[in-house]
């Protein structure tokens, strides 16, 4: 499986972005991680297969929002009300089973290469 992220940007705080993650296939849950030179690769948001169940982190709930349009094998993060904080790269990720915690890395095998957000104050 092979994932591309795409959508990331400069924008300024209070700005919205929308990323996207096209996947080669999408049978399992896929999620957005993150991760800025200060920090390791945090959890931000994960969508079950059929989409009907979602987590954030703390972080961003309220303001992020993920969906998948599976017809397209296609995840989107939808990122409203941007601030300095939210600046790193943000990687796709897809599971390869059913079962798992899906606010950690490590269920997670496939990774995109990552798409950079940088918001400005």
């Amino acid at each position: 499986v092979q994932l591309q992220a795409s959508g990331g940007g400069l924008v300024q705080a209070g700005a919205s972005l929308r990323l996207s993650c096209t996947a080669s296939s999408s049978k399992y849950a896929m999620a957005w991680f993150r991760q800025n030179s200060e920090k390791e690769r945090e959890f931000v948001a994960a969508a079950s297969w059929s989409g009907a169940t979602t987590y954030y982190a703390d972080s961003v709930k309220g303001r992020f929002t993920i969906s998948r349009d599976n017809a397209k094998n296609t995840a989107y993060l939808e990122m409203n009300n941007l601030n300095p904080e939210d600046t790193a790269v943000y990687y796709c990720a897809q599971a390869k089973m059913y079962g798992l915690d899906l606010t950690q890395a490590t269920s997670y095998t496939y990774w995109g290469q990552g798409t950079l957000v940088t918001v400005s104050s």
